[in-house]
């Protein structure tokens, strides 16, 4: 009876010990990691929402800027044709794609907001002020997210590297694997440089024919 009394104590102290040894830590930052890339997509899908109507408000005010219109158009299709779910953030392909995508569709649209330097009566309509104040609302809340997911990833991919939850990712859990970060864009720090001058360059004059 004491020998089954001490195996029922046993039980507890053995979970509480594996517990305390980080047995549970990679699940546990996994989902964390799930959680911030679920995040990450809100904040670009409520980017995505805001487009239309702002296309339709600038398209309104610059019809004559319509490479932009169209590009931001483009961008915007390519980007959410790029399908991603939970395994993405372990596919090197898909994620590159993804964030290629997004990152395409952030250049356009810096262009798009340019715009209304131009047309002083775009840069004072309300409904425009409106979409863009949401907008670059949503692009904070992009950074946020991607910053949150980049900080989750690097204390996940930590414990399948670092002792004592290395053991663990051997024993249990060795089907995960690491999950990949987002990237700085390569001119991340430098301001966008963007042009609307469609004249054409003056061409030389030619030279004068010699004289007789």
């Amino acid at each position: 009876m004491a020998f089954k009394f001490n195996r029922l104590l046993l039980i507890p102290a053995l979970a509480l010990m594996l517990t305390g040894c980080g047995v549970n830590t990679i699940p546990t930052r996994d989902e964390q990691v799930k959680a911030a890339w679920g995040e990450v997509q809100n904040q670009y899908q409520r980017r995505s929402d805001l487009i239309p109507n702002l296309v339709a408000t600038v398209k309104g005010y610059a019809k004559q800027e319509a490479s932009v219109l169209e590009a931001v158009t483009q961008a915007r299709a390519s980007a959410t044709q790029v399908k991603v779910d939970a395994s993405t953030i372990t596919d090197p392909a898909m994620f590159a794609k993804y964030q290629a995508a997004q990152n395409q569709l952030s250049g356009v649209l810096g262009r798009l907001l340019s715009i209304s330097e131009n047309y002083p009566d775009l840069k004072s309509n309300q409904n425009f002020l409106a979409l863009q104040s949401q907008l670059e609302g949503t692009e904070n809340r992009v950074t946020i997210a991607r910053r949150d997911y980049n900080m989750a990833v690097q204390d996940y991919n930590i414990s399948l590297r670092t002792f004592p939850t290395a053991l663990w990712a051997k024993i249990l859990y060795s089907s995960q694997k690491p999950a990949l970060p987002f990237e700085a864009q390569a001119n991340a720090q430098a301001a966008p440089t963007v042009s609307f001058d469609t004249t054409p360059p003056a061409t030389a004059p030619a030279s004068a024919s010699a004289k007789p």
